[in-house]
Parts: C-alpha cells; structure tokens; sequence
C-alpha cells in the first residue's frame, strides 16, 4: 500500500470536494486515460485508468470515503474497484457503481442533450457501443512460436434475430413522453423553482414503445448465443500479450456498434527450450569425453536440428550463441538468438575397464594452468 497514490491527487480534487466533483473529476480522468484513446502507450494508460477508477469506486461510496479519510489506504484494504478486463468472459467494467456510457459517448461520437439547469438529461435513442470481453487462450509452446489458428468457444450478447434489436413489435409513440424520450418536472426549491428533465420510465428514453413484446428475446432487443469462431495467432505470441479481435464482443444498442473480444496468452512452459523476450536458451549435456576432446553434436532448435562443433576443452557453464534461431518478434520480423549452455555430466557408475583407463589417465599430468594456480594458492595458504 506504501506505494499507492493519495486518492484525491489521483482524481486532482480536494479533499472537501462533493459527490459531485467526484463524478465529474472522474468522467474528465478516465476519458483522459481511456485504452482507446491512448494507442501509443496502452499498458501506461491501463494503469492509469485503473488507479482512476479504484480512486472513484473508494471516494464515490461515502462510508469507504469515510474509512479512507480517517485511515488512509489501510481503511479501504480490498475496497478497490474491479479493473480493465477481468477474466469471467464479462466486459472489465461490470459491478462498477457508473454510467460508462457518457464516457464513451465522448469517445464514439455520441450525443447527449443537457437542461440549462439542472445538468444531463435523458437522450433518445442514444447509440452504446457494446462490452468488450477479455478472454484467457492457452497455447502450447510450438503453437506460441510457429502461430496456429485457433477455434475459441464465447458468449456474446447479439442483437435478436427476430424483432432486430427493437424489443418488440408495433411500434407506437409512448404515451407518457409523447415520443421525446424525457419526462419535465418542476421543482420547488428555496432559490425559486426550476424545470428538470429526466428519461422516461416507460420507454427508458426511446421515445417510443410496442404494442407485442418480442417473445424471443422477453423485449430487451438482445440474445445470448455461443459462437465459435476461428482465430490466426500470429508466430512469436507469449504469455502475457493480448490480441484484439474486432466486433467480435457484446452487441450495441440503438445501432451502437460492437465491442472487441480480448484474448491474452499464456504459453506452457517447454521441458528444454526457455524462452527470453525473443531469445531461446537451452542446456545441451556433453559427456566428459565430447568435453575434452571436443565434438560434432547435433542441437535442436525450435526451427530443427543444426550440427554445431563443440570446442576441445568445453566446460560446465560455456555458453555458444546460434545467430538467427531465436523467436520471430511480432512486430518487427526480427528474429532472435538461440544460446546454448553446456553442462558436463559426470559418470557414477563405471566398469572395471573404464576405473583402469581413469586411472591410468590421474597419473598423466592433465593439469590445467587454472587448477596449478590454484593449488599454488592452497598451499601458501597453508
């Protein structure tokens, strides 16, 4: 918690400011940070939207304020609001006590009209881009460095096929807004009265309702199906990057268009091969024979076999770089290097013969300029 920012500097309000300017500091903050308008740096304005966001799930809610104000961070421990794209298939946003839709109005080109007194409105037929959805894919390690096409399984949330996102059939002029889609009150207060618009509890701001209540989707205009599409996962994916299908998320309404469908990866792990941004390490075991006289040995690499001639003298812990047989980065088709690092194993069982050859070779002086110092040391050590 030590390192969490002070609620109030994150929303850039004082700390006597009402609910009020908390909303309205809220709205300017996450249209500010919002992914979408933030192509250049989307992880750095991911943070950011999410900071904003736990800030106002604490700041909104007055007995969490309360906790906050008395006891900092340590009074709302657990208390932060839910962040960008959860993994339940949902879009990152629900359970968030907000109206997401002025936001993204303000980003998709949406409308809302305003009363000169007494702030926002019903809007009529506003058009609301659908949830994205975030889904996690698992991909074999093969599958993450070669690409592969992938047949995922998700919910949507579609426009109904039978009365086409309407709700109903008939459509007639609601008879309590007369068609505007707001309901006008007048209001009494001590500075004077003053007329309020508010959407209109009978067609929700539509203007409009239906005689025939749509039986396939119960009159809210949208279905729930299980689809299946195919996905390409381009080569070089790893865990932890997200791809961004297009359209493929919840349905708009009043003509909104789509969301996305988020799929972030996670690669299972390789029993030899590990991988390292867009390099690949793996450790090749040598006999203490091909170490000291040095071989040819055969070395798989994610692209196949190669044959590399390993050097007379090779110790536990030498590395050898293989240009060129590292990963294929997605973004620039640059690929990467593959290092090997040998290991020399050690014999624990050997036959007569071989403890005679052993031994025969412990009276030979195979001492290297490395192991005399050394011992030249332990002995003035003495």
């Amino acid at each position: 918690m030590a390192d969490k920012r002070d609620y109030y500097d994150v929303l850039g309000i004082d700390k006597s400011a009402t609910a009020q300017e908390i909303k309205s500091a809220f709205r300017k903050k996450a249209k500010e940070y919002h992914p979408d308008l933030n192509k250049d740096n989307p992880k750095e304005a991911e943070a950011k939207f999410k900071e904003v966001q736990e800030a106002y799930s604490v700041l909104s809610d007055e007995q969490k304020r309360a906790n906050y104000d008395r006891f900092g961070h340590a009074g709302v421990s657990g208390a932060a609001g839910p962040g960008f794209g959860g993994f339940n298939g949902a879009s990152g946003f629900e359970g968030f006590d907000f109206d997401f839709g002025d936001i993204f109005d303000s980003i998709f080109g949406g409308s809302g009209g305003f009363s000169s007194f007494t702030g926002r409105s019903g809007s009529k037929n506003r058009k609301v881009r659908g949830d994205d959805i975030l889904m996690r894919l698992n991909l074999s390690f093969d599958e993450s460095i070669n690409g592969c096409e992938k047949d995922i399984k998700v919910d949507v949330i579609e426009e109904c096929n039978e009365c086409h996102g309407e709700g109903g059939f008939e459509k007639e002029t609601c008879s309590r807004c007369h068609g505007s889609g707001t309901i006008t009150s007048e209001q009494h207060t001590i500075l004077g009265s003053f007329l309020s618009k508010s959407t209109c509890p009978v067609c929700n701001g539509a203007g409009s309702t239906y005689k025939v209540k749509c039986g396939n989707c119960k009159g809210t205009g949208k279905i729930k199906n299980n689809k299946t599409i195919t996905i390409n996962i381009p080569a070089g994916i790893a865990s932890g990057d997200r791809l961004r299908v297009s359209s493929k998320g919840g349905a708009g309404s009043n003509g909104g268009p789509n969301g996305d469908l988020y799929l972030e990866f996670v690669v299972k792990k390789h029993p030899y091969f590990i991988r390292e941004d867009d390099d690949i390490n793996i450790e090749v075991p040598l006999t203490i024979v091909e170490a000291i006289k040095g071989c040819k040995k055969k070395i798989p690499t994610i692209y196949g076999n190669v044959t590399i001639n390993v050097p007379a003298g090779t110790n536990s812990g030498d590395v050898e770089r293989i240009k060129g047989k590292g990963v294929n980065n997605i973004t620039d088709n640059h690929k990467g290097d593959m290092y090997i690092t040998f290991k020399v194993i050690t014999p624990t069982k050997l036959s007569k013969e071989q403890k005679r050859i052993i031994e025969e070779l412990s009276n030979t002086n195979l001492q290297s300029a490395e192991i005399e110092k050394f011992e030249k040391f332990t002995k003035e050590n003495a």
